[in-house]
């Protein structure tokens, strides 16, 4: 890899939840595991300083290596003032001491990223630099172009890394390294050979007390424009030409340009039962916290065959994976009036374990000669986490310049463009009981005959 290691780590908004709860963490591991080796300087408005800051750092992570906690905490700077005043961004050079490749992590809203972005070039600290901004990269495709448009004022393309901790995620790269590490999927992985695929990502709670961002979101814009239509990528994509950060995320690019815009009509928007009670939720709203739609990617391996995704809070259970359902063989041999034979499934569960499952037909004991459906199965364990691995996989790649994992702009802009009917005139969401699988209108955007509104997996 031809990149420059950074020599320097920049937090802005370092006061911050976000840095609490995941970059802190991520930190400390990389801390713990020998692969930090830089100076951190932390950038807010708030009225700290450097020793206020280090107080901060071993309040956020008690309870770890108190060794390790104090090596991380010692390598923080802390620099106070406005993001939109060159003061602030003179103060924070000094302290960089001549950098050459600073990292510049934008924890902070992104109607701030125009002062940061702006402050960092004109101190110099852009020219060479790299900066990191998290999601939602834009509220539609025209605040997404205007976005990049922003940033593209003061970073190049190549140095603009926009981070979704989801991608960093163990079992979301293990979904990828499946598919093109073993050559027995390969001559099946196509329209000839698959029926229909389903990507579910399922939470059993509700907004946790984030009425006032969450309304202004809903569910597609949370995780339908992004983690589903990223899994949808990964999982249609051909073999990238090599192991270069371009090659694999030009795939992902000619998945997204091969998606019709999806068509409001088709689209199940759903509302759980007690979300306008929610602390700071209008009484009148009608953002959802449901969606199920059908996507149609329109290329020689997938004509035909439909992606079916759906997301929802208040739900049965936590669950996120994507399920493969192959073609019924052409004559059913070993079935009955009473038992037929179900097709194959090949089944990527990320939450809540990690496993990764193909369900056959053997046969049933008994004299009859018919078949039941068996699952061979490898799992991976836990697949809940806290989310701070994903972070310190990603903070890591941006230090040492991996754009791998990340999202570039034309990716961000074609997923606007596919989701972008249903934000301009959807249909009213429908009522759904918390705890329940969502709304039963939701399984008209599947293939004939299908459900998956009374259970988790109605296949079986």
């Amino acid at each position: 890899m031809s990149a420059l290691r950074a020599d320097s780590l920049v937090l802005f908004g370092v006061t911050g939840d976000l840095t609490s709860r995941k970059l802190l963490p991520a930190l400390y591991e990389l801390e713990r595991g020998g692969r930090l080796d830089l100076p951190l300087v932390g950038v807010a408005r708030s009225e700290w300083d450097t020793t206020k800051l280090r107080q901060h750092v071993a309040e956020s992570l008690l309870g770890r290596d108190r060794a390790v906690v104090d090596r991380l905490a010692s390598r923080f700077e802390f620099v106070q003032g406005d993001y939109n005043a060159p003061a602030t961004f003179d103060r924070l050079r000094e302290v960089l001491a001549g950098a050459h490749c600073p990292v510049a992590y934008l924890a902070i809203p992104p109607s701030l990223f125009d002062e940061v972005a702006a402050g960092m070039a004109g101190a110099g600290m852009a020219d060479g630099g790299r900066i990191v901004v998290e999601k939602p990269f834009g509220r539609d495709l025209a605040s997404a172009i205007e976005l990049n448009q922003i940033l593209h004022r003061h970073y190049a393309e190549k140095d603009i890394f926009r981070i979704d901790h989801f991608l960093g995620k163990e079992p979301v790269q293990n979904l990828l390294v499946f598919r093109f590490a073993n050559s027995l999927l390969e001559p099946v992985w196509n329209r000839h050979h698959i029926a229909s695929v389903r990507v579910t990502m399922a939470e059993s709670f509700g907004i946790e007390g984030r009425g006032r961002f969450y309304d202004g979101v809903g569910a597609v814009r949370d995780v339908v424009q992004n983690h589903l239509l990223e899994m949808v990528a990964l999982l249609a994509m051909e073999p990238p030409i090599s192991e270069d950060a371009d090659a694999l995320r030009d795939e992902k690019v000619k998945v997204l340009r091969s998606m019709r815009p999806v068509d409001p009509s088709a689209v199940v928007r759903g509302q759980y039962i007690g979300y306008r009670d929610e602390h700071d939720v209008p009484a009148d709203s009608d953002t959802e916290t449901y969606a199920a739609l059908s996507l149609e990617i329109e290329s020689w391996r997938w004509a035909g065959v439909p992606f079916c995704i759906r997301a929802g809070k208040g739900m049965a259970d936590t669950v996120t994976e994507a399920e493969i359902e192959f073609q019924r063989p052409p004559h059913l041999l070993f079935s009955n009036e009473s038992r037929v034979a179900q097709p194959n499934r090949l089944r990527f569960r990320m939450k809540p374990d990690d496993t990764i499952s193909l369900t056959v037909q053997a046969k049933r004991p008994g004299p009859d000669m018919t078949s039941r459906p068996v699952d061979l199965s490898v799992g991976y364990g836990d697949g809940e986490g806290d989310g701070a691995e994903a972070y310190e996989r990603l903070l890591g790649d941006a230090i040492i310049g991996d754009p791998r994992l990340f999202a570039r702009q034309d990716s961000v802009e074609e997923a606007w463009r596919v989701i972008e009917p249903l934000l301009a005139g959807p249909e009213s969401t429908v009522p759904y009981p918390l705890g329940s699988w969502g709304p039963s209108e939701a399984d008209r955007v599947l293939p004939d005959g299908g459900c998956w509104s009374a259970e988790s997996l109605c296949w079986e």
